[in-house]
């Protein structure tokens, strides 16, 4: 994360700081306003931000919400 575009960075912290809290469903749609949003400004995540991003969601969660939250990914194709 130190080498990441500061724009990234923060997009990414705030995205974080929305899915305190939160559970399975309720994060995808999260994600997928985080990459519309990097997308209005130009943004794009590589492959690899994507991941940090998507461990980053699934933080503190129960093997279940992990699952969840992967399904719901691989539902939309973000990675």
């Amino acid at each position: 994360m130190q080498n990441m575009d500061p724009i990234k960075l923060e997009l990414i912290k705030m995205a974080a700081a929305q899915t305190a809290g939160k559970s399975g469903k309720d994060l995808a749609p999260i994600l997928f306003a985080l990459i519309t949003n990097a997308g209005k400004h130009n943004i794009q995540f590589s492959p690899e931000e994507i991941t940090l991003i998507l461990d980053l969601l699934k933080e503190g969660k129960s093997d279940a919400e992990k699952a969840q939250i992967m399904f719901l990914i691989d539902r939309k194709s973000v990675v």
